[in-house]
Parts: C-alpha cells; sequence; structure tokens
C-alpha cells in the first residue's frame, strides 16, 4: 500500500494566522515531482506558492478556491512513490486509490441544481445560489479564472438583465430603507489583516510620539552631487536611503530602541532589519524589510531598497523579504503629511520612525551672535514608541541623534 503524505497550508506566524486560498495549480490523480508548486494561497503581504513534499500523485484536494485557510490547514494529500524492485520509482497507486468528490446536486425553490456549471463554488455562493434559485450558467464571474463572486451573485439579483463586469473595487449595492442611500464595499483580505495589525497593537502597546524637525540641507546638496553617479549604476539615490542609513546610526547609539517586548524580558537585536512601509495606493499598506542594514553603505542600501519597493509594487515580494523586522519607518511624507504619529505596525516591535514632508520654512539662526531669517527645507520626525519599552530620555537620545547625523552629511 502506498504512504499518504498531508499537504499543511505553510503560513508561519510572521505570514499571519490565515489567507486565502487562490488556486490549484494541479488536478487530483496528476504526478508531481518534490518541491514542485501545486497551488497558491495570499496573505495580506504576499502570494505563497504550495509546493509538493515529494514525488507522488495527488490524490486528494480539500480547499475551496477564494476560502480562507487557516495556519496549519489540511489542504491536500499526495500518494509518494516508492523505489520499486529495480531501483527506479515505482508508483503504488490504483485508480480506486484516487479519492474523487462526489458531485452532490442540490435541489432548489425552482428546480435548479447547483451542477449546472463545471466549477467550484465557495459555501457562500453556493447558498445564494440555491437561495435566489438561480442558473450559475446565466452569471458572469469577475473573480480570477471567470469564478463566480457574491458580488456578482448579489448584482445579477438586482440587474437581471445586464451582463455583470469587472469592476475595481466591486460593491454590492445595499437595500435603504431610511433614505440613505449606500454601497458596501468588501473589505480585501489585506485591509482585514491591517485592521487586525492596527487593533492589536494600540490594544497591545502604550504608544507616546515625540517630534523632531530636521534641516535636509545637507542631504539635498550630496544628492544633487551623487546622484548622476548612482544613476550610472542602475540605482536611484531617493531621500529614503538617507533616511534609513541615518536610522542606523541612530540605533547604534541607542540599541534599545532596536527591540521587541516580551514579557518577561526585552529582546535586543544586534542585526538592524528595517521595514519600510510602502503604500500600494487603495489597497493598503506592506511592509517590506530592508535587512542586515548595518551592513551596507549609503549605494547597497539605496540599490537594496530600490529592488524591495519595486518588488513591494509588483507583488513580487517573496516572503522572507517580509520577515524579522526589528524597526519600522513610515514615510509618510511623501504623500504630503507634514506631521504624524504612526502606529507601531509590527507588534512587538518597540518603536516606528514617522518622516515628514520636506517644506521650506523660515527659520531664526544665530550667525555671528546675531538672529538671522533664513529658509531652509524643514521635515519634522516622529517617532513613536511603545513605553513599556522607551522612556522620554531613550526617545529623543535618538531623535537627537538621527536629526544629527542628517544635518551634518557630508
Amino acid at each position: 500500500m502506498s504512504e499518504i503524505i498531508d499537504i499543511i497550508n505553510p503560513l508561519n506566524d510572521e505570514d499571519g494566522t490565515k489567507a486565502t486560498f487562490r488556486t490549484w495549480l494541479k488536478n487530483v490523480g496528476d504526478n508531481v515531482v518534490e518541491n514542485e508548486a501545486i497551488a497558491e494561497i495570499e496573505t495580506d503581504k504576499v502570494t505563497l506558492e504550495v509546493h509538493a513534499p515529494c514525488d507522488g500523485i495527488l490524490i486528494e484536494t480539500l480547499s475551496v478556491i477564494d476560502e480562507n485557510v487557516v495556519k496549519g490547514a489540511l489542504l491536500a494529500k499526495i500518494s509518494k512513490k516508492i523505489a520499486g524492485d529495480n531501483g527506479v520509482i515505482a508508483e503504488i497507486i490504483t485508480v480506486e486509490d484516487i479519492y474523487v468528490t462526489e458531485k452532490i446536486v442540490e435541489p432548489t425553490k425552482n428546480g435548479y441544481s447547483l451542477d449546472n456549471r463545471q466549477r467550484d463554488f465557495s459555501p457562500a455562493v453556493r447558498k445564494l445560489l440555491v437561495e435566489y434559485a438561480l442558473d450559475s450558467t446565466a452569471i458572469n464571474g469577475t473573480g480570477k479564472n471567470g469564478r463566480i463572486t457574491k458580488c456578482d451573485i448579489v448584482n445579477y439579483v438586482q440587474n437581471p438583465n445586464v451582463v455583470s463586469q469587472s469592476v475595481e473595487p466591486q460593491t454590492i449595492n445595499t437595500i435603504n430603507n431610511n433614505d440613505m442611500p449606500s454601497i458596501m464595499e468588501p473589505h480585501s483580505n489585506m485591509r482585514r489583516a491591517i485592521a487586525s495589525h492596527m487593533q492589536h497593537s494600540v490594544t497591545t502597546a502604550p504608544h507616546v510620539t515625540a517630534v523632531f524637525e530636521a534641516d535636509l540641507t545637507a542631504i539635498i546638496n550630496h544628492r544633487k552631487a551623487n546622484k548622476q553617479i548612482y544613476s550610472e549604476h542602475g540605482v536611484n539615490l531617493s531621500f529614503t536611503a538617507y533616511f534609513i542609513a541615518a536610522t542606523v546610526a541612530a540605533l547604534q547609539a541607542v540599541p534599545k530602541v532596536n527591540s521587541k517586548w516580551h514579557d518577561d524580558a526585552l529582546e535586543i537585536f544586534s542585526c538592524l532589519n528595517i521595514g519600510i512601509g510602502t503604500a500600494l495606493g487603495d489597497e493598503g499598506l506592506i511592509v517590506p524589510v530592508l535587512h542586515n542594514a548595518q551592513d551596507m553603505n549609503l549605494m547597497g542600501i539605496a540599490k537594496r531598497l530600490q529592488k524591495l519597493i519595486q518588488n513591494a509594487r509588483d507583488s513580487k515580494l517573496k516572503p522572507a523579504d517580509m520577515r524579522n523586522g526589528t524597526f519600522t519607518i513610515s514615510n509618510h511624507g511623501t504623500s504630503g503629511s507634514l506631521i504624524a504619529t504612526p502606529i507601531i505596525i509590527n507588534q512587538p516591535q518597540s518603536a516606528i520612525l514617522g518622516i515628514g514632508k520636506m517644506q521650506k520654512r523660515p527659520i531664526v539662526m544665530e550667525v555671528d551672535g546675531a538672529d538671522v531669517l533664513a529658509i531652509k527645507p524643514m521635515c519634522y520626525i516622529s517617532l513613536t514608541i511603545d513605553h513599556r519599552v522607551l522612556d522620554g530620555h531613550q526617545t529623543n537620545m535618538f531623535l537627537s541623534h538621527f536629526v544629527g547625523v542628517i544635518e551634518s552629511w557630508k
């Protein structure tokens, strides 16, 4: 008898506790080889491939497309190939060994059944098809690979003569009994995860924010003088690269900022793995991690940062690109914000740095003992801390060091 191998959801703690099952890349009865991708699941951060743990035959699939799958869930089963007497890998499996899910015909109000479309429906979609006595062949699915979604059914019920089309964002019209027209916009997986992270963070850690300001003249001049050189190496020298370099120096000066709170101890990291909050428009926020920033010069930081940001916006980040962050930067100024008090995105990190929009402002300076008014490119810098870990003294030390590096850049 062949050995049956379980395929388990590969999520780990940093990926989250649940994901959405997106697609099967193999069908029941297909041969698979070890490490071959057989399915895809999607978290709020990345799309993960599910790989075959061994050579064999896919004999059972247990996950439904577009449904949530929790960490550790059983996704499928493989009949493992074993070595035959001739030294060649032989398949020890018969047709009877393959589990085939029976096509269930469910009665409906008007005699329609759910076997009239050669698709797998999610339980929610299946329920609505039965409830409204719908023929699924009359509905144009707007989900992945033409899959019917709940939005498609609701839109069809309200406008049965209109062929549904994919729109962004998908919305569900509501029945309004109080003269207040509205729409219901379904939450994306990413938005649900962001909401969960934010709520967990503010209810876990007491947040306090301190704000300094920095004169960006020095890094503007340095960037102007070196941008072309970096460009010749295919690297965009962004202001964020300078902010990361200054963060490295500040974290080395105040190591406790680069830490994680545990109930019985404070874990202080020697590696500086800096997460970069990256906006994805209406889709939300993602935080790729620049690992071991302490080992990089400005060129190395700029080059790695450019690759991470591009991959984030192209949805090409790997799970490893999102893990093991020890500190986070939110460059909220890129969208016009002057000052912000960011929430610590990734608990149990101890702090998050906020970078505001650069703005030319009049500044009073002392020159040769006299006060002089000058126009300077200024920027507000905020540090939100977990007050269980850090006090005002360490917070201000960090910000002072950060600003000092920025303003004295050579």
